[in-house]
């Protein structure tokens, strides 16, 4: 690397030219590291003006100084530095990053992608479909997730590409589960898991393809699969019931009757729930709880009144019942943790189906905060950021004020009360 005299740099390196250095190696970076164009200070100082008088070989006397690029590089090769400007900034210790060039090398990289998935595309069965133009353009627009590397994108885009022949090419598609799609074609069963950049990139497709908006939730994830004959799996998660007495007289309905009868929990598939319409009495309130031990102490006190158990976040098989027996026009009450993510899902489910708070008000929560005090139970402080609980505005700051959580465990003997009334 180029040096400097020391004398000349320790001239250079002083207060008074600061700024000057810095102002223009921002503009060297951005053109390409040649000195051209021009900068412009103000509000120079005594020291300053001082400095870039002697620099520059001419009297300042304003507060504002102009400086040519190309004049002060010729100014510095003809002083004692003897150096250009872009390495007179190296020479005081100014790394310079040729920004114009990254640039334009990262824009070549992104163009080799979208060449790469435009060929791949002109030679499938898929060239002539306007769906796919569109799915094209549309991964123009949005660009590469951050993270990804145009090295890595291409053979993904790629293998999205094949996915959507396979699935849309075909005038008579195979009906086939998710997870052997994705081991057919990515190599691991969990190639196609919702929330990965390839799925999402075949469910764009297949949702241009039908004209359906793009989903933004489980739920809508699935049933888009579907219009693409892939089954995603439907048996490995369940929603936690008790008491349900569907109307009907299928084996199924039988049998949810016959458990609620001998007081035992049942545990549904979104399987079960696609195979056979869920329903109860028109009117019928059902319960909905957070935690499974409210479930367990139901079936221990031989309660009778329906129950559907969160399990936590609600998931979609959990909302797909709920949603099911919205329709057939149940009534909910829910009721769940005093913590702000117990506010956060009642927030959710109370909007969701127009729940009435369960114990679930200001008035509860306080009650319910003295009782545990005086039996001396410990005391779990509330963590995190509040949060507005939408159906009682008192609730929020009550917790706020005391501080301490409160879960479903420590109020079973009054909800269990609840469920058990004729």
């Amino acid at each position: 690397m180029s040096t400097l005299p020391d004398g000349t740099r320790d001239w250079l390196a002083g207060p008074g030219l600061d700024r000057l250095w810095k102002a223009a190696r921002k503009r060297l970076e951005g053109n390409g590291l040649e000195a051209k164009g021009s900068l412009r200070i103000s509000d120079l100082g005594m020291q300053e003006r001082t400095a870039l008088s002697q620099l520059l070989g001419r009297t300042l006397t304003s507060g504002t100084v102009t400086v040519r690029l190309d004049a002060l590089d010729a100014r510095l090769r003809g002083s004692a530095a003897g150096l250009g400007l872009a390495d007179t900034l190296r020479a005081l210790g100014h790394p310079l990053t040729d920004r114009r060039t990254i640039r334009a090398v990262a824009e070549a990289r992104r163009e080799r992608v979208w060449s790469a998935v435009a060929a791949r595309l002109d030679a499938s069965p898929l060239r002539a479909e306007a769906w796919a133009r569109q799915w094209y353009d549309w991964l123009r627009r949005t660009g590469l997730p951050k993270g990804v590397a145009p090295e890595t994108a291409v053979p993904a885009l790629q293998q999205a590409v094949h996915l959507l022949t396979v699935l849309l090419g075909a005038e008579q598609p195979v009906t086939r589960g998710r997870g052997e799609l994705a081991a057919e074609t990515t190599g691991s069963a969990h190639g196609l898991d919702d929330g990965t950049w390839l799925a999402r990139l075949v469910q764009r497709g297949i949702a241009l393809a039908h004209g359906v908006e793009f989903p933004d939730d489980a739920a809508g994830r699935r049933a888009l699969w579907r219009l693409a004959a892939v089954t995603p799996d439907e048996v490995s998660s369940t929603v936690l019931v008790y008491g349900l007495r569907p109307i009907g007289e299928g084996w199924r309905e039988r049998s949810l009757r016959e458990r609620a009868s001998q007081h035992a929990e049942a545990h549904l598939t979104l399987r079960d729930l696609h195979a056979f319409p869920l329903a109860l009495p028109p009117g019928t309130l059902v319960r909905i709880c957070e935690n499974p031990r409210v479930v367990e102490a139901a079936a221990e006190a031989r309660c009778r009144r329906p129950l559907v158990c969160t399990s936590g976040s609600a998931t979609t098989v959990v909302l797909t019942l709920l949603d099911a027996l919205a329709a057939d026009g149940c009534r909910f009450a829910y009721h769940g943790d005093f913590d702000w993510p117990g506010l956060a899902l009642a927030n959710r489910i109370m909007q969701r189906y127009a729940a009435s708070p369960w114990r679930m008000r200001a008035e509860d929560y306080e009650q319910l905060a003295a009782r545990t005090q005086e039996r001396g139970v410990p005391q779990l402080p509330l963590a995190g950021p509040p949060v507005v609980a939408g159906w009682d505005p008192g609730l929020t700051p009550a917790m706020s004020a005391l501080g301490i959580a409160l879960h479903e465990e420590v109020t079973l003997d009054l909800l269990v009360d609840d469920l058990g009334e004729p």
